[in-house]
């Protein structure tokens, strides 16, 4: 390799940190003055550092089979601060990609002010925020927190200021803290966290959240802590009616209850971008369903749309959780008892049968069942589908990718297709599945498709995307597309 070469790579990656460094600034000043969120291909490059920017936009060769540069999206940034837009979601890379496409002859000004003069009339987003409440703070609650600490953004959107737990032996609060500060699965929270004792608070990244003990709901009046009509997130799956979701309701400062876990009678069950449609502003009480259902029924909605769904099996390999014992021990549940580290476990989903409440087409359509392993946190899902029509691996492939990139199911469905990937790589996604490409099987109308999908933290996203339709904060994603 000759030293030019070596030299004009060198300088490559100088522009490229450089540029990166530029951007950083603009990128955190349009999130807290603006409220607007930026992406990557759907990679968020908020609060990211030069090399995560740099490597998001390296992704985009992956998907779209031309690469991307910082070089291409910053003009763009620019010219988005110009504009003076508020209250929307922006993929700067999608928008590279389509100028760089779809052009034709217009100046980068010109396109983009062209791409978002809806903004300003997408009434979405009020911008006028919410009050929102835990009750409860463990896998799932402290996830929650994370992610809506992240979204605080100029503070317009939602606003956590409580959450409830029962008072735990010995120092609760700073041992709390500690569970929110460090995390086993999903590495050190990103920010500082302070503990006021004095008042049983936690502040997280400037977000203060008061503490409050309670054994019952009933016993909690909000608008003691300031609290008003506001969105309690209910994370301990000990309520899963509406009589037993009702108690909350009926507490003075909130509104409306969103429970995380299949709801039961005749509570809405909610997947985030199938039929979240179904909200009414009359609706108080909703559930977000479960983790695999919400993986599932994305990928299940596309391919029936596509295809048509005849009937099929899903089988889920899903990683162990609190509710299992870690040594032998009694447990209610069949199997369940036996070492959670150390066993395959088959016991019983819901999950397939659960898909019918959000996507009525497929009732009865589906068996279900499931297999608990020995790993901590991400899942997969093998739906095993009698299509009413003969496909190809790479037609069914390629229009996955296709539904996962550029359609109103892109924060559900991710796609990858690498012969190396293992559940371990997808700790964090923030989809609710990911097919896997390279495991799709085919014969005649009979489909096996894989589908990973982070149990915790995919699914802690899509709790999240209901809760900022419920807030009014559900922000207009740009470019726009085709529902």
């Amino acid at each position: 390799m000759s030293q030019d070469v070596r030299e004009a790579n060198l300088n490559d990656w100088k522009l490229r940190e450089e540029t990166a460094e530029s951007m950083i600034p603009v990128i955190g000043g349009l999130y807290r003055k603006n409220s607007i969120v930026l992406s990557v291909y759907g990679r968020a490059i908020i609060n990211r550092s030069v090399i995560d920017i740099i490597k998001a936009h390296r992704f985009v060769r992956q998907v779209e089979k031309q690469e991307l540069s910082v070089v291409d999206t910053f003009p763009i940034l620019k010219v988005i601060e110009a504009l003076g837009v508020e209250n929307c979601h922006i993929d700067i890379g999608k928008m590279a990609v389509k100028f760089r496409n779809e052009g034709n002859g217009a100046s980068i000004e010109e396109f983009v002010k062209a791409q978002l003069e809806t903004v300003a009339d997408d009434k979405t987003a009020s911008g006028e925020g919410r009050d929102v409440v835990l009750y409860g703070f463990g896998r799932i609650g402290r996830l929650l927190a994370r992610i809506m600490v992240e979204k605080a953004g100029s503070g317009e959107g939602m606003r956590l200021r409580a959450i409830v737990v029962r008072k735990g032996k010995g120092n609760d609060l700073v041992k709390r803290a500690s569970l929110l500060r460090r995390d086993s699965i999903h590495g050190s929270f990103k920010g500082t966290i302070q503990v006021d004792e004095e008042n049983s608070a936690l502040i997280v990244n400037g977000t203060y959240i008061n503490i409050i003990y309670a054994g019952n709901p009933s016993e909690i009046d909000y608008t003691q802590y300031g609290i008003n009509d506001a969105l309690l997130i209910d994370n301990t799956g000990v309520w899963r009616d509406a009589d037993g979701l009702g108690v909350h309701a009926a507490c003075n400062g909130i509104a409306k209850v969103l429970l995380t876990a299949p709801g039961k009678g005749d509570i809405k069950n909610i997947v985030y971008g199938v039929n979240d449609g179904d909200i009414e502003e009359s609706d108080t009480i909703l559930s977000a369903a479960s983790c695999t259902t919400n993986a599932i029924t994305p990928v299940l909605k596309a391919l029936d749309d596509a295809y048509g769904v005849e009937n099929g099996h899903v089988e889920t390999v899903h990683s162990y959780t609190n509710d299992q014992n870690l040594i032998d021990n009694y447990h209610n549940g069949d199997r369940r008892g036996r070492a959670a580290a150390l066993n395959m476990v088959i016991t019983e989903t819901g999950a397939a049968s659960a898909v019918a409440k959000a996507l009525p087409a497929l009732k009865g359509k589906l068996t279900g069942n499931a297999i608990r392993v020995p790993t901590p946190n991400v899942s997969m899902a093998i739906l095993s589908l009698n299509l009413n029509k003969e496909v190809q691996v790479d037609e069914v492939n390629s229009y996955l990718r296709e539904m996962s990139l550029h359609s109103s199911l892109q924060k559900q469905i991710d796609y990858v297709q690498s012969p190396e990937v293992v559940s371990s790589d997808f700790v964090g996604n923030r989809c609710a599945g990911i097919v896997d490409g390279e495991a799709t099987i085919v014969s005649g109308n009979r489909a096996n498709v894989y589908v990973w999908y982070d149990n915790e933290y995919g699914y802690s996203c899509q709790v999240v995307r209901i809760a900022q339709q419920l807030c009014g904060v559900n922000y207009p994603a740009y470019p726009l597309v085709a529902k």
